[in-house]
């Protein structure tokens, strides 16, 4: 299975590193799609369906944790999961990020293998990209 991932970063050479890094990292990327900012995202969003973003925080216009506070309010895109990725490390700043809804926080530098374990587990599936068993009962289940 492969999944539509948006890498949101006002740097094209950050864009261009992080979807070669996604590449190289063996998950299982259809499409990847890219914005400058976090305004730019939600016009992507606006025309195109993905799995999972990966969004800087710091970028002008709108940034990653203003970029939350929108997806939130959309019925929609809320439900997309989020991977914060930064040059800042600080609890204080991944705290605020995960209390926004993001579920996924790297930090940069970072190693494909690092970036492939966090996509897998914000999207729910096994190392090797196929979806975990869904050991709910039906009582647990919306259906």
């Amino acid at each position: 299975m492969s999944f539509n991932v948006l890498i949101v970063d006002d740097s094209n050479a950050m864009r261009a590193v992080i979807k070669k890094i996604v590449t190289i990292s063996g998950f299982q990327m259809d499409q990847c799609l890219q914005a400058g900012n976090g305004r730019e995202a939600l016009e992507v969003l606006a025309e195109n369906w993905v799995d999972v973003i990966i969004s800087d925080i710091n970028m002008p216009e709108m940034n990653g944790l203003e970029l939350l506070d929108q997806l939130k309010k959309n019925e929609t895109l809320k439900e997309i999961p989020v991977i914060m990725i930064t040059t800042e490390g600080s609890s204080e700043r991944m705290q605020e990020a995960f209390k926004r809804g993001a579920k996924g926080f790297i930090k940069k530098p970072f190693l494909p293998e690092d970036i492939r374990k966090v996509l897998h587990q914000v999207i729910g599936v096994s190392e090797n990209g196929e979806y975990k068993e869904d050991t709910r009962t039906t009582d647990e289940c919306d259906f």
